[in-house]
């Protein structure tokens, strides 16, 4: 569209708008005169949503005008300023014509573009046909990863399979990889295979094992009445034990028969009877505390067919902490001199650790700081925890957003899952990347590997990673296909939920100048994936996500749901916004109030 094109265009939205007015008459004498002129740039706008307005918004961007993007609180002044430009532009026409042509080493509004576009398929394949975003779906377990479920997420949707390389191991990630490839096939589309490496995760370690004690109690009411007996599975010893209240019978008692009975004396002394129902289940009216030490016997007609004491597994080890509490975080040889403690997967986290840094437990659920350090680790304070008490257990994530660690950028859980990448996927996840020499180092990996072909995704995940985020993207772009993925779990947690809004709009500008894709991942439906139903913030979010080009779902049960959810969110956005830039199609709400 050129300039006379352009100029008639917009002098045919202000005509509209200004004839509007008469639409609108009725409502508008009825407005308030202090409200008038807002009133009236209503109807404006109104008159020019009523038109699919993005042809012209793409025709004034092309010419370097503004493409409407934020008009709507002063309609006709923003149409009369756009016309000034498009009048300089056709007087300085003749003269730029004249001009000789400049060299320019960086890309046009088309040529930016393009290269995305480019850059974005090689990394995660051709886009759907029907939307602008990937959506990628991370496996759950590959017990849990048949062809229905592989049936089901392809169908709603998903375009790239995401492969966790820090849980299982290469025989279950193949399987999981096989059979989603499988389902691809028989649905005649392609899925891209990306594997997450596991980086240098640290975790907390228990210490020492939980207490043997079970409580059975049964349900009651706000009177203390029993309303539902406890249920306590029976299973024969030298079994799996059941999930949930279950007491092991001696094989040369099973099985028992509807009507025996089992006598107990709890660990409080206290005497408690069991009714069996049948062989694998009895019911008890009152509470029993069961540990090692106590004795059951088994009685039928009134004789005692056995006796024996109870086997009570470990509970979960639980540090229970309040605000103020100090605890211990010590390395993995140290031994605790007392049970205030819990260790950590990498001891040379613990030995980076300083006085005065923070220490945050379990996706920022609890945040400390070093009170002092020695050989075998580090004194912590609690700061801010979830609650009133937090329970600090096993095998949570540790982040260490003060402290600089100086670790391999790929430990020997790192090789494995790359060493499967190389065999299997399309893409690698770089997790925990810090700075260029990481980057540099899982290329020449990969080069002795012979994964050269293989795209590589920077998670950004650290305060550290952020502040190199131009290093990190330079140094990747030595070897396309390159991209990067907003981590925003451990990312807030380093940086501060507060900070997270803006980091990541900050993330989306530096990788579209750098025209590498990005990822949008971490809790994204994430209430929906788990239990079926949204929240009304997740939705949101979700909506957001689409200036991005790909967008990251967890696993869950009903994931295949939040696919499908996260399709039409999408599909709906890209009528709207395009990366930072508004759309203007039709609203079919913009008509004259009735």
């Amino acid at each position: 569209m050129d300039f006379d094109a352009l100029l008639a265009a917009i002098d045919a939205l202000r005509a509209r708008a200004l004839a509007a007015r008469a639409d609108h008459a009725p409502a508008l004498a009825a407005v308030a005169p202090s409200l008038l002129p807002s009133a009236r740039n209503l109807v404006a706008y109104l008159a020019l949503r009523a038109e699919d307005l993005r042809p012209l918004q793409q025709a004034l961007a092309a010419h370097g005008l503004s493409s409407l993007g934020r008009i709507e609180g002063h309609v006709l002044d923003a149409l009369d300023q756009v016309r000034a430009r498009i009048d300089d532009a056709r007087v300085r026409r003749g003269a730029l014509a004249a001009a000789p042509a400049i060299a320019t080493l960086t890309p046009s509004r088309d040529e930016a573009a393009h290269l995305l576009e480019t850059h974005t398929r090689a990394l995660l394949g051709p886009r759907p046909a029907h939307r602008d975003v990937c959506v990628m779906v991370t496996a759950p377990a590959a017990a849990q990863v048949d062809a229905a479920w592989a049936d089901r997420a392809l169908g709603a949707g998903t375009d790239i399979l995401r492969v966790n390389g820090a849980h299982e191991d290469p025989a279950a990630w193949g399987r999981i990889v096989e059979t989603v490839r499988a389902a691809a096939a028989r649905a005649g589309r392609t899925c891209r295979v990306v594997v997450d490496l596991p980086g240098p995760k640290l975790r907390t370690v228990a210490r020492h094992e939980g207490p043997r004690v079970v409580r059975w109690r049964p349900a009651k009411d706000h009177l203390g009445q029993v309303q539902v007996p406890c249920r306590v599975a029976l299973y024969p010893r030298m079994h799996a034990a059941p999930a949930g209240p279950a007491l092991a019978i001696p094989t040369a008692l099973w099985p028992l028969r509807r009507g025996d009975e089992l006598r107990v004396r709890d660990a409080r002394g206290r005497k408690r009877r069991l009714r069996v129902l049948d062989a694998q289940v009895a019911i008890v009216d009152r509470t029993v505390y069961l540990t090692p030490d106590c004795s059951v016997a088994a009685h039928r007609d009134g004789e005692r067919l056995g006796r024996w004491t109870a086997e009570v597994p470990a509970q979960p080890f639980a540090l229970r902490i309040e605000p103020g509490d100090r605890f211990r975080l010590l390395r993995a040889g140290a031994r605790p001199v007392d049970d205030r403690a819990i260790g950590c997967s990498l001891d040379l986290a613990v030995a980076a650790l300083r006085p005065g840094q923070r220490v945050i437990f379990d996706d920022g659920m609890l945040e400390t700081v070093v009170e002092a350090i020695d050989g075998d680790g580090a004194s912590l304070v609690a700061l801010r925890l979830a609650g009133a008490s937090f329970a600090l257990r096993a095998e949570k994530g540790i982040n260490l957003p003060d402290t600089v660690l100086d670790v391999p950028a790929l430990g020997p859980d790192d090789e494995r899952a790359l060493a499967f990448a190389v065999a299997h996927a399309d893409v690698v996840e770089a997790s925990f990347v810090r700075s260029p020499d990481d980057v540099r180092a899982l290329h020449a990996r990969l080069a002795e590997l012979g994964g050269d072909a293989l795209g590589i995704v920077l998670k950004i995940e650290t305060g550290e990673a952020f502040a190199q985020l131009p290093a990190l993207l330079l140094a990747a772009m030595a070897r396309p296909p390159v991209g990067v993925m907003i981590a925003r779990g451990d990312l807030a947690v380093e940086i501060g939920f507060e900070r997270l809004a803006e980091v990541q709009e900050e993330i989306l500008w530096l990788c579209e100048a750098a025209h590498v894709p990005v990822i949008w991942a971490t809790q994204v439906l994430e209430t929906l994936a788990r239990t079926g139903q949204p929240s009304r913030a997740e939705v949101t979010d979700a909506a957001m996500a689409g200036r991005a080009e790909c967008v990251m779902l967890n696993k869950g049960p009903f994931v295949a749901d939040a696919v499908a959810v996260l399709d039409d969110i999408l599909r709906r956005m890209a009528a709207h916004q395009h990366k930072k830039r508004s759309l203007f199609r039709r609203l079919s709400v913009a008509h004259a109030p009735h």
